[in-house]
């Protein structure tokens, strides 16, 4: 999938009045700061540091839109929210965060998509069913969702399968996949579910 391979820098903004209305389809990715969601989305894009990955979770504290597309022709955007849910960050940075990405799921009119990851060792926290609860209403009107169980190469076969049943039950209707940006599983798949998210009408 070179198509995501185009990605590329276009704003970051601390709060949702300054990011632009681009009208393109956007697809957010969410998730706790270390579940390795900056790592993914550099792995999808086959980019080393697009997205800042960094050792200390809960460093990205703005939203970052990325722009895709051929040709140099942008047809969609990523968006990278903040992580959530790092107890090194104060309360009240955590709090604006949270504010921030509430209203970024609930009110962006351009979101097409949701990709959560979670590290299937810890499963889904508070946070992540607080999210679900959040987008709950558009994934019934239509919002894809996507759940990445990150790190998937540290699990045996069984505990993979367990994780995916849990996922399953708990996405409420949306899809579930293993991903590990290490062994580059899940990779191609998940390229293809934003692909065909983005482009409905391509077939």
């Amino acid at each position: 999938m070179g198509w995501m391979h185009t990605a590329h820098f276009l704003l970051s903004s601390p709060r949702l009045d300054t990011l632009p209305p681009l009208g393109l389809p956007e697809i957010a990715f969410v998730g706790r700061s270390n579940a390795g969601k900056s790592t993914a989305i550099n792995t999808l894009t086959q980019q080393k540091r697009l997205a800042f990955a960094s050792k200390t979770p809960g460093r990205t504290q703005h939203i970052n839109l990325f722009g895709v597309g051929k040709g140099q022709v942008d047809d969609a955007v990523l968006a990278d929210l903040p992580g959530y849910g790092y107890a090194a960050v104060p309360r009240e940075a955590k709090l604006r965060w949270q504010r921030v990405m509430g209203n970024y799921l609930m009110t962006r009119e351009q979101l097409a998509g949701v990709v959560l990851m979670c590290d299937p060792r810890l499963g889904m926290t508070e946070l992540d069913e607080v999210l679900l609860e959040v987008i709950r209403p558009r994934v019934e009107q239509g919002l894809h969702f996507l759940v990445l169980l990150t790190k998937a190469d540290k699990l045996t076969r069984a505990e993979a399968n367990k994780a995916l049943s849990i996922a399953r039950l708990q996405a409420g209707g949306g899809e579930v996949r293993l991903f590990s940006a290490l062994k580059k599983q899940g990779v191609d798949e998940a390229a293809e579910i934003i692909w065909r998210w983005t482009h409905p009408d391509a077939g």
